[in-house]
């Protein structure tokens, strides 16, 4: 075996899914070193996520290519239901989250043209994913991880790396290696999902989501002509291995009678769908995100987003602790601030599945009767739209338990994601988020800031950003003249109504931190 790589501080990612390569995005734009490596051939081939959350699109814009991707995908206006073979009722989305986000509405963006595209932006920064390597095991000690890597021409390599960063998918060979529990369970129910090539009225730009007693069948819109993504069940009465099912598989009456004709099938999956969380994110210098430490059903598009925002959480914490910018027990607030998310996701989204699927009597009911045509009245009314916008948006993640996360001005608590405001000047528009772009600690006050403050500010090295007072600052739940200190993911850590050196003092000094 070699001897272990002189790499100096060089961060060691595992798994080249849009977790790991948008943390690699994060850390190499921090300026810290990166490697990232994955067993497969090449990117994937298949648009396995679609739906990419306005969470996700605001930190794509502190990396400047939100509009990017915006413009590859394909915006959902309204989800259509159809009931035992009819098209029953159609519920508007529009820009459901208008005034919340700069990005109000529903996205999809296939999975493998989002991978393709990450992995492009990576190069531009001179970091390659080196593919048909595989992390073999490694050993833990206190100042380091010691990694034994399986080349492509079959050679191992030892590679000394300060954090090993496991975002190696469900089957996480990080996640076993270190004997963290993955408990949870797997549904009966057997599904497919194919991109498909076709025609007929569901072809149109819409979600169509079509309910039956005892199957179901969505169909998602994607780019190119007459190009969709079917998701539904698999007939019972099959006999054969999962790995032969194609097609002609598949429960045809669902698909007869939303019309839907398909011309060619480009791919096709079976799969069963878990829900699992692990026992822990963390020991001691690995980490587990993405699919490593969590699973569940694809309702509402929540999984790829979940380990977008895991890789964020982390890439600025590691940043800061290798830059000496921070103490190492910054490190401690990451299982407990993304842990507690994912078990409310995966309970939501279980509770979700079973409505969607149940064969029971109520769950029928409720399917098929109560379900189509309550929800259209309901996206009728702004506050609904607002609270479905931010439930699925991700925008409702807040982390207000951690140890990072202190005070309270007008309706904003430390821990909450920084409200969204945009301003109006002379015919242009900005907003508060454009500070973020720098991708450091900021203050942001909504008024006027005092000298002490703008003192402080200089002395200590960070942005102050002082945004007019306006009514639609105040309809956000901020409060004219307090003080938000903001984190680099654009989560407020700290919130002093009276704006007040002491407490912004005592903030930085308790948890060693040096922002800028």
């Amino acid at each position: 075996m070699n001897q272990p790589s002189s790499a100096n501080s060089q961060v060691l990612i595992v798994g080249a899914g849009p977790t790991g390569l948008v943390l690699a995005l994060w850390l190499t734009h921090f300026g810290v070193r990166v490697r990232i490596i994955d067993k497969t051939a090449g990117p994937g081939t298949t648009s396995r996520a679609l739906a990419v959350q306005a969470r996700t699109l605001e930190f794509y814009r502190q990396m400047g290519f939100a509009d990017d991707v915006v413009s590859r995908g394909i915006r959902i206006g309204a989800v259509s239901f159809w009931v035992a073979g009819k098209k029953k009722t159609r519920a508007v989305f529009g820009e459901f989250g208008a005034n919340l986000s700069p990005y109000p509405f529903a996205l999809d963006f296939s999975q493998d043209e989002h991978e393709r595209f990450l992995i492009d932006r990576l190069a531009a920064a001179g970091v390659h994913v080196e593919r048909e390597t595989e992390l073999v095991s490694f050993d833990l000690a206190a100042d380091r991880v010691l990694a034994r890597l399986k080349k492509p021409d079959g050679s191992s390599e030892t590679f000394e790396t300060p954090f090993l960063l496991g975002c190696d998918g469900a089957r996480s060979v990080v996640r076993e290696r270190l004997g963290i529990g993955f408990p949870g369970g797997t549904y009966s129910h057997l599904f497919f999902v194919a991109d498909v090539n076709g025609s007929g009225p569901v072809m149109n730009g819409d979600i169509h989501v079509g309910l039956d007693r005892s199957e179901f069948l969505a169909v998602f819109p994607m780019k190119g002509d007459h190009r969709a993504r079917l998701v539904g069940t698999i007939r019972d009465e099959t006999t054969r291995q999962r790995d032969e099912l194609d097609w002609e598989d598949v429960n045809k009456r669902v698909v007869a009678w939303m019309k839907i004709d398909v011309n060619r099938v480009n791919w096709f999956s079976s799969y069963r769908v878990h829900h699992r969380v692990a026992d822990h994110f963390r020991q001691g210098r690995a980490f587990l995100l993405g699919d490593a430490g969590h699973i569940h059903s694809p309702v509402g598009g929540q999984g790829m987003n979940t380990g977008i925002g895991d890789a964020v959480n982390l890439a600025w914490k590691i940043a800061a602790v290798l830059k000496g910018r921070a103490d190492a027990s910054l490190l401690d607030s990451y299982e407990p601030e993304r842990i507690a998310f994912a078990r409310r996701l995966v309970a939501t989204t279980d509770r979700a599945f079973i409505a969607v699927t149940d064969p029971g009597l109520i769950a029928r009911v409720i399917r098929l009767d109560v379900a189509p045509n309550l929800l259209p009245l309901l996206f009728k009314f702004n506050a609904f739209r607002r609270l479905m916008f931010r439930t699925v948006s991700q925008s409702v993640v807040e982390y207000r338990d951690s140890s990072l996360s202190q005070g309270q001005a007008g309706d904003v608590h430390g821990g909450d994601r920084l409200p969204w405001v945009k301003f109006a000047s002379n015919g242009n528009y900005q907003d508060n988020f454009a500070p973020l772009t720098s991708f450091a600690w900021q203050i942001h006050i909504y008024g006027a800031a005092p000298p002490e403050i703008e003192k402080l500010c200089r002395e200590r090295k960070i942005q102050l950003c002082v945004f007019p007072w306006r009514d639609e600052v105040s309809r956000t739940g901020l409060r004219h003249n307090a003080l938000y200190l903001i984190r680099p993911d654009g989560y407020v850590a700290l919130a002093d109504p009276a704006a007040s050196p002491a407490p912004l003092n005592s903030y930085l000094d308790s948890r060693r931190l040096s922002p800028n």
